[in-house]
């Protein structure tokens, strides 16, 4: 029996891709994410001309938002790594939520499944990749159960202090 098998199911739940109206929901969920996850508060200056900008410009990324009856109940993004070693593109999944009365239904496999589906049409595309707060056990039970592995990579970064936004003006 898998981690969601043991969950109750949402009602009728469709994925799609995001659009410009959905940058409001989208950078609320992105704030809630790092509430939850990190303990930060995000500034929503920042949070929505970024997600806007990514809706804007495929290059940079995707997102797509799982919807029940019109109502946004969960999101995840995609950007893009090149992989030298595979000779193609990895997507990086990343921004995963889903909305506190939506969780343990089904809505991040529905998405993780319509993303993997999308990645598998594509032939430039050779693998996905999430990376994952290493005590949030039960979203890495989750994306085990969908086939996913530890690599055995740490992640490690070094991140400007002042936004990229701030530096332009």
């Amino acid at each position: 029996m898998s981690y969601e098998d043991t969950a109750e199911k949402a009602p009728a739940i469709s994925v799609r891709e995001a659009a410009p109206a959905d940058a409001p929901i989208i950078a609320a969920f992105n704030a809630a994410i790092a509430t939850e996850t990190e303990n930060k508060t995000l500034d929503p200056g920042v949070v929505q001309p970024g997600v806007i900008a990514l809706l804007e410009d495929a290059a940079k990324g995707r997102y797509w938002v799982a919807e029940s009856a019109g109502e946004v109940v969960g999101q995840l993004m995609v950007t893009y790594e090149w992989s030298d070693w595979r000779n193609g593109t990895i997507w990086w999944i990343q921004s995963v939520y889903v909305h506190p009365d939506w969780r343990r239904r089904g809505i991040f496999s529905e998405l993780y499944r319509h993303v993997e589906s999308n990645a598998s049409a594509d032939p430039a595309v050779v693998g996905l990749r999430l990376y994952v707060e290493k005590h949030n056990t039960r979203a890495q039970q989750t994306y085990q159960a969908l086939g996913m592995v530890t690599p055995g990579y740490v992640v490690m970064e070094s991140i400007t202090a002042t936004p990229a936004i701030d530096r332009e003006n």
